[in-house]
Parts: C-alpha cells; sequence; structure tokens
C-alpha cells in the first residue's frame, strides 16, 4: 500500500487528528512541542503555538473547539479561551490525553501523569451542559476512545496493560456497561483509534510500526505496515472520507534511530480502500 507523506515535520508527539467535513480542514496536535495544527484545502500546514499542552479536542456544533489541555477544558476559538471545568486542578502532574465525542455529543477525555507512567489518570465524561463526569479511575495512558457507527459500542485503551476495551453504550444516558476486552495487541502498544463505516477499528500501535484493522468481533482483518516505528492516532478524511491520515511520534528517539526512521514525527496518509464517518461534534 502507498504510503505518502502529507506533512514531513519532527513533530515530538503527532495526536488527535480530526478532519472537518464543512471546511475540509485536517486538525491535529503535537502534545509535547505545544500547537494546534491545520491543513486546508490549499494545501500549506498552517501552526499555532499554545502555551500548554493539548491532549485532545472536540469540534463544537456551535463553532470552534472543545480543547483538553494541560490544566483543564477549554472553549477554544483562534487565540479566544473560555475554562468549562477544571477537574483535576489538585493534580498538576497531570494531563489530558486522548478523547473524542460519542455520536450523540458527549465529549469523553482521559487524564495521565505527564512525567511518570503512574496509574493516577482518570476518564470524564463532558455533557453538552459542561458537566464533567469521572468515569473510571486508575488509568496510566488513556487512549483509542471511538464508537461503533450506531453509537452502542464505545471502545478505550490504557496502553501500557496493550488492551482495548469494548463496552455496550447507552445513548440515551451515555452510560457505558458490559466490560470485556476487545482485543490485545503484541507488537506494539494501543494508541489513537477510529471506526470506519464498516465498524472496523482501525489502531495505531504505538512500537509496532503499523496501523491495524479489526473487525466488530475482534478479528485482526489488516494491518498496514509503516516507516516508522510510533504511529500515535488515526483518523479518515478525503472529500470522500477515504484517506487514513496518521500521525506520528519523534519523542525518545535518538540521533541513530531518526537517522533509521527519517518521517518519524511526520503525518502520513493511506488509500485503504474503507471509508470513515463524519466526525461527531460536541453538543453544548
Amino acid at each position: 500500500m502507498d504510503i505518502d507523506v502529507v506533512v514531513n515535520e519532527r513533530e515530538l508527539l503527532g495526536e488527535c487528528p480530526l478532519w472537518d467535513e464543512r471546511t475540509r480542514t485536517l486538525w491535529w496536535v503535537d502534545i509535547l512541542s505545544p500547537s494546534l495544527k491545520k491543513l486546508s484545502p490549499s494545501g500549506r500546514p498552517e501552526t499555532i503555538r499554545l502555551d500548554e499542552a493539548m491532549g485532545s479536542f472536540a469540534f463544537r456544533e456551535k463553532g470552534g473547539l472543545l480543547a483538553a489541555m494541560k490544566s483543564g477544558l477549554y472553549f477554544f476559538d483562534g487565540e479566544k479561551r473560555e475554562a468549562i471545568g477544571k477537574p483535576e486542578s489538585h493534580l498538576p502532574q497531570n494531563r489530558f490525553n486522548d478523547g473524542r465525542c460519542d455520536r450523540d455529543g458527549r465529549f469523553w477525555s482521559g487524564t495521565m501523569m505527564e512525567a511518570m507512567r503512574e496509574p493516577v489518570g482518570s476518564l470524564y465524561r463532558i455533557g453538552a451542559d459542561r458537566s464533567c463526569v469521572r468515569k473510571r479511575t486508575g488509568i496510566t495512558v488513556p487512549n483509542s476512545l471511538a464508537w461503533s457507527p450506531d453509537g452502542r459500542t464505545m471502545y478505550f485503551a490504557d496502553s501500557p496493560r496493550r488492551t482495548v476495551w469494548a463496552f455496550d453504550y447507552d445513548r440515551a444516558s451515555g452510560e457505558q456497561s458490559n466490560e470485556r476486552v476487545f482485543v490485545t495487541t503484541q507488537a506494539g502498544f494501543p494508541d489513537g483509534s477510529c471506526v470506519d463505516a464498516d465498524g472496523c477499528l482501525w489502531n495505531a500501535e504505538y512500537g509496532g510500526a503499523r496501523v491495524v484493522r479489526y473487525t466488530p468481533a475482534g478479528k485482526v482483518d489488516r494491518v498496514v505496515e509503516l516507516p516508522v516505528k510510533n504511529p500515535t492516532c488515526c483518523a479518515f478524511g478525503g472529500g470522500k472520507l477515504d484517506v487514513l491520515y496518521i500521525t506520528t511520534a519523534a519523542q525518545r528517539l535518538n540521533e541513530a534511530q531518526l537517522k533509521e526512521q527519517p518521517l518519524a514525527g511526520s503525518l502520513l496518509a493511506i488509500r485503504p480502500g474503507s471509508t470513515g464517518l463524519a466526525e461527531s461534534r460536541y453538543a453544548g
């Protein structure tokens, strides 16, 4: 499969690619060199420098973004920020990481300890009314938040445990139940995911140099080998939602490793023969 280099920059921790079908713009972040990035139809990447890490974000129905940043949750529109919640102001060592909206416009995002990998993070659900509810504790590195096309199955991973869980999801209440192991990864750690129109989960395996497509039953359907060791997240985009964009990381690689992986930290893309779904937007 051909792999296109969309943006050749050495991002420390590229993450959270999201396609805005309304403007045909791809957005993503570099968490460790704090910045929000976008690629418009002109093909020229733009960078918005940030004063703190943004782990993930969602498009808002009302315009702008809901951003999960190191210090808390914000409505973000250009240089304007409005704080809507700081659930871990008592834990300055933590920051938000992966996040995504369910099919009904609730935003879910998890936190993690910045410097050390200790299980002190939590998973939060942010409702359209701005309520912020802690739904899970004891998390080390939250990742792989995604929902099936009908919104009735939720996915979530704690990366160091090499496990992606699936849950039954009640769309009316936003509650998950019936936790079960969906997949356990072998080559790498489960990082960010997205779901295609067929209900298959695409997962970026950090440290595994690949993206894997799993059927709704948790069976490996396809493996795409990549020229970088640390892919971080993936999302469908393009005019027909048939392009899979993949963010990658250059963090912790020494000079020899960077020489072996000159595309580490770049934004990549493939056309896997599958199509995605329009990104769900925060309803608040």
